[in-house]
């Protein structure tokens, strides 16, 4: 395992890697090499050290993934200071209370976000700078303008301070201690509380270290970044990895909508592919399933040389669709569909499941796709440790499950009361979740503690797995299974396009939806049949990862 400091990894990266390209954003031609990416964190130091910024000061950024975004990231870090990134898709109350929360000193910011806040109502803010361009859009006091007047000299100050060009010899980082705050990542929960997860550069290091031993990227290696970059998943394994070894990342910077992302990994061709299950389960229900579906296919299906041709076919035309050069693709940020996931592990595409949560920065249990086993999330990585907690036989009977370990966060910021119901006194984070491990380490997730339904007979029922098979029925795009007094109830958002496809009208739809649920019983134990099918108008509201508000069903 690599033990050196994550600051001296990223100085060492630089300077060996000097003249490779570092960043690229995707369809404008603008690029990157590691030494104007260096360059760059110089000048921000330089600004940082003029406006008084001090070692442990929080800086805030919000914005959509951009070269300004990863500048803003790295500089602060490598400072000694500490980042707080907002999504961008979080409103600009939350947002707002986020930034003050925090006690931010200064934010670096879109320019069309900022437009919609008050900046008197961020008041420990001294400047507010533009992601978009070489501006300053606020400042305090309005008579200083100390950010202002120093910015419009940057260059100057920069040919000052290194006269003879800035060189690798110039890349020079604090030596602070690991246990130094690094981040404040809010959480986008389901719970409908966001919590400021306080990560300093040892839970940081713990993924990035992971992620250099593991060769997940390496020297000279291509990644697509689509991910938000605010996000614990996307920045841990779209950024930090990438640039500690000197991979060269493409920066999507625009909605990935299937189709654009689609073209995007053909013309970039990534090594490894980072991605959330939404990706994969629309992949697989609008192109693969209407396929195998097909009555021909299915007569084929059970001639075993054919089927074997099939699913190679399947498997090679999907992997080319993603670009044809990755060693495997990574699932995270949620539970893959279970229908999906066999059906990818039949044909043998290299994809594996992962487990993590912005506590641990975000990993916790990962396998490379060759050792993967199915319904699982992976082993637990050689620097954690894992328990089920509450269970007498943790490889069967589910519990809680916890962990320990390098990743495991320091706790939530000015919030002593929800780190002491997360983190106990041992230094075993409870997840939430509720699962099983087996003997080798290997994490198996049932659905999460808070969800878990408690059937009449005492049959603990997780929600998730229901809804996996429902969610693969017929025009039902996503759904949510909740108790209403005594009965089980499945919320559904119908699939309108399936529907037009099918020219199904509204007013057929709940005799459809009766055989649907009449379908589930069959597939579900009797303590899971559901009772009744109600049919929702719009889209379950979502976090900005695209997770379910679950507490806003629950009533």
């Amino acid at each position: 395992m690599i033990n050196r400091n994550l600051l001296q990894i990223y100085a060492s990266s630089f300077r060996k890697n000097w003249d490779l390209p570092a960043l690229s954003e995707y369809g404008s031609g603008q690029a990157m090499t590691y030494a104007d990416l260096a360059r760059r964190i110089a000048a921000l130091h330089l600004l940082y050290k003029e406006c008084g910024v001090s070692q442990g000061d929080k800086i805030a950024v919000m914005g959509k993934n951009s070269f300004s975004w990863v500048v803003v990231y790295m500089a602060t870090i490598t400072y000694g200071a500490v980042i707080v990134p907002v999504l961008h898709d979080f409103n600009i109350q939350d947002a707002q209370h986020i930034i003050n929360h925090s006690q931010s000193v200064m934010l670096f910011i879109n320019e069309s976000i900022f437009d919609e806040m008050e900046f008197e109502k961020i008041p420990s803010v001294k400047a507010v700078l533009s992601l978009d361009r070489r501006q300053v859009l606020a400042e305090h006091p309005v008579a200083n303008r100390k950010a202002e007047k120093f910015l419009s000299r940057l260059p100057e100050k920069m040919r000052r301070k290194y006269p003879h060009g800035f060189t690798t010899a110039d890349i020079n980082y604090p030596e602070i201690s690991e246990e130094s705050l690094a981040e404040i990542n809010y959480t986008s929960g389901t719970t409908g509380f966001s919590k400021g997860v306080m990560l300093n550069l040892r839970n940081l290091g713990g993924n990035v270290r992971f992620g250099i031993g593991s060769h997940l990227h390496y020297r000279g290696s291509r990644a697509l970044s689509f991910l938000p970059l605010a996000h614990a998943y996307g920045c841990a394994f779209d950024m930090l990895v990438p640039l500690a070894v000197g991979t060269h990342v493409t920066i999507l910077g625009k909605l990935p909508t299937p189709k654009l992302l689609l073209k995007a990994f053909a013309e970039v061709k990534p090594n490894l592919i980072i991605c959330v299950p939404l990706i994969l389960e629309k992949i697989y229900r609008n192109k693969l399933r209407p396929i195998i579906k097909k009555s021909s296919i299915r007569r084929a299906l059970k001639i075993p040389g054919l089927k074997t041709l099939i699913f190679r076919k399947i498997r090679n035309e999907l992997i080319e669709a993603l670009g044809g050069q990755f060693e495997e693709v990574i699932v995270g940020g949620a539970p893959l569909n279970h229908e999906v996931e066999l059906f990818l592990h039949s044909i043998k595409f290299p994809f594996t499941v992962g487990y993590g949560m912005t506590e641990c920065g975000p990993l916790i249990s990962y396998t490379p796709w060759r050792q993967f086993i199915p319904g699982s999330s992976g082993r637990t990585l050689p620097t954690m440790e894992s328990k089920i907690a509450g269970s007498k036989n943790p490889t069967s009977e589910p519990g809680e499950i916890c962990v320990r370990g390098e990743n495991v966060m320091k706790g939530y910021f000015l919030n002593t009361d929800a780190t002491a119901a997360v983190l106990d006194a041992e230094g075993w984070l409870h997840t939430g979740d509720m699962g099983t491990i087996s003997d080798d380490g290997t994490i198996f997730i049932r659905g999460r503690y808070k969800t878990m339904i408690l059937g009449a007979n005492g049959q603990n029922i997780y929600p998730e797995e229901i809804e996996a098979k429902l969610n693969n029925m017929p025009y039902v795009s996503e759904s949510l299974i909740v108790e209403r007094g005594k009965h089980l109830v499945a919320l559904v958002y119908p699939d309108y396009e399936a529907m037009d496809r099918d020219k199904v009208s509204n007013e057929s739809l709940p005799k459809h939806m009766e055989q649907v649920r009449t379908d589930l019983n069959r597939l579900v134990a009797p303590y899971e049949r559901i009772d009744r099918i109600q049919l929702i108008a719009n889209e379950f509201e979502k976090t900005p990862k695209r997770s379910i508000k679950r507490y806003l069903y629950n009533a």
